[in-house]
């Protein structure tokens, strides 16, 4: 589609990415969690009234995925989960158990 290389390992890809997932005051994690804790997405989404992004962001990956066959496997469970109700505990089973491969980049 376009994009560089570089802009995935500077602050914008990976700088982002590290930020939403330990920063106790990102919205994408603290989503997470309540879904860890067993919530629904519907729940989840009525006790706030604040966006968060990585909902959106999901179906908009998972379908660029699919639509240039890339395989994104954690992206595909977070969609399940997000979309589809998968139990979080088996998306992580199922990702784990999955045949180790090499990674092309």
């Amino acid at each position: 589609m376009g994009a560089r290389r570089e802009t995935f390992s500077g602050l914008s890809g990976m700088g982002d990415l590290t930020t939403t997932c330990i920063s106790t005051h990102s919205r994408n994690r603290w989503f997470g969690e309540e879904l860890g804790k067993g919530k629904s997405v519907e729940e989840i989404l009525d006790e706030t009234e604040m966006a968060i992004e990585g909902v959106a962001t999901s179906r908009s990956a998972y379908e660029l995925a699919k639509k240039y066959s890339v395989d994104m496997p954690i992206t595909e469970k977070i969609y399940q989960i997000i979309y589809e109700g998968k139990d979080p505990k088996l998306a992580v089973k199922e990702l784990m158990r999955r045949d180790l491969k090499e990674e092309i980049y």
